[in-house]
């Protein structure tokens, strides 16, 4: 069974930086792609980045510039670098996980337990 599991939340002022990391565990796997979401409190879940396992990334508009997601395929890790942080980036950050089991031959659509932002201003 294949698993993801965020870290690198935590507390940062506005215009900081931070770095969170998604890693995937299990058995025999093949990820296709790996998305970042995040959800703040009494708004709905959102895509904040993507990146699939041919390399291509997409990310949301309103933090083009200064979010990027990157692979590491070594470690089964998908990064998201935040930099210019803005009080409006905060929230708990998922990582979903869409891929193949080599195993079974089924496909998998998994999510982590999210890791929190907090931005102050």
């Amino acid at each position: 069974q294949v698993q993801v599991a965020e870290s690198g939340g935590g507390f940062v002022k506005a215009g900081g930086s931070l770095r969170l990391s998604c890693v995937a565990s299990g058995s025999r796997f093949t990820i296709i792609k790996t998305t970042w979401y995040r959800q703040a409190p009494g708004k709905q879940r959102e895509e904040v980045a993507g990146i699939q396992s041919n390399g291509g990334t997409n990310v949301l508009a309103s933090v083009q510039g200064r979010f990027a997601i990157s692979r590491d395929d070594a470690k089964n890790a998908v990064d998201l670098q935040m930099n210019s942080l803005k009080p409006e980036d905060a929230g708990v950050y998922y990582c979903r996980a869409f891929g193949v089991s080599q195993a079974t031959s089924r496909t998998f659509d998994v999510w982590g337990q999210g890791t929190r932002v907090t931005v102050s201003s």
